[in-house]
Order: structure tokens, then sequence, then C-alpha cells
């Protein structure tokens, strides 16, 4: 399975980006889907995910009520709609997926990655 990662770029406080994940793979319903980011010198957290059976999404606490995250079976794509972007958003996104049982917030329970898409806000 291939992830493409896409919609990034430099914003100012207070916009908004809608970032994508494309799979390769037609199996994509089957797969829960991630997004994490990572800043220099940070390790990778968790932002937001949705499982693949009824479409629960999580989202850490810091950008709950700012980001919406989505899936699109027919295009295989999931969406990460992010608004009120501040600086502290700034990182490399990527998307990630899992096959299997529910679980979301450990980098180390995804089986695929995309390659990242920078998210740059201004103050």
């Amino acid at each position: 399975v291939q992830l493409q990662a896409s919609g990034g770029g430099l914003v100012q406080a207070g916009d908004s980006l809608r970032l994508s994940c494309a799979a390769s793979t037609r199996t994509f319903s089957t797969f829960s889907v991630a997004w994490f980011r990572q800043s220099p010198g940070k390790e990778r957290e968790f932002v937001s995910a949705i499982k693949w059976s009824d479409e629960t999404t999580k989202y850490t606490d810091s950008v709950r009520g700012r980001f919406t995250l989505s899936r699109d079976n027919t295009k295989n794509t999931v969406y990460l709609q992010m608004s009120s972007l501040k600086p502290e958003d700034t990182a490399l996104y990527y998307c990630a997926a899992r096959i299997g049982s529910w679980g979301y917030g450990s980098p180390r329970m995804y089986n695929y990655w995309g390659q990242g898409t920078q998210v740059t806000v201004s103050s």
C-alpha cells in the first residue's frame, strides 16, 4: 500500500488548509487512517485518526474543535481539514494506515506511511 500526502503549505495564523492522503489500494475502506506530525527535535505526535468500520474519529486535545478528519472511500482518500491554524501547528504531517483492530495513538500501530507534507503557520 502506498500513501500520498499532499496539501501542505505556508499560511498565516488563523488560516485553513486541507491535507489529503491518497492510497493506492482498492481495499482502502478496510484501513484505519491517522495523521501524525513531527517538528524538528521532537517526537512524532498523534494528531487524528479515523476508524475503517464506522468512521469513528479521534483527535489530540490541541487540535480538537479546529481539525476535522473525514474519508471518501470512493476516492481512496482521507482529508484533514485544518482551521484556525496556529504557529504551534507547524510541522511535517504524515498520514499512516493500519489494517486490523482499532488502535490509533502510537506510530508503532501503523503499517504504512506516506512521505509527509509540510505545514508552516506564521504568526
